[in-house]
């Protein structure tokens, strides 16, 4: 929803194409998602709930929903920053 209100900006006050727009803000979705998820991480400490084969340092709860609803937001305002800032009519 806050990503289709983001893109839906861009295209209304810059000139960016619906296309263009949404292809902008998946590319800088996926950037921050692989920026904000190593954040608040702990690795598993209790030797009990350690899995054979798993990786000491997996975290014990990654917290994805909420590294999701995040990278949304942080990603609404770096996108329209950037289409504010670069010049990229008609992309």
């Amino acid at each position: 929803m806050i990503g289709a209100i983001s893109v839906a900006l861009a295209v209304k006050l810059f000139g960016l194409s619906i296309f263009g727009g949404v292809a902008l803000y998946f590319v800088v979705w996926w950037t921050l998602l692989f920026a904000i998820l190593p954040f608040r991480n702990q690795a598993e400490t209790d030797p009990e709930r350690v899995v054979p084969g798993q990786d000491p340092g997996a975290p014990a709860t990654p917290r994805l929903r909420e590294k999701a609803i995040w990278t949304t937001l942080v990603t609404s305002v770096v996108f329209l920053a950037t289409v504010a800032i670069l010049p990229l009519a008609g992309l």
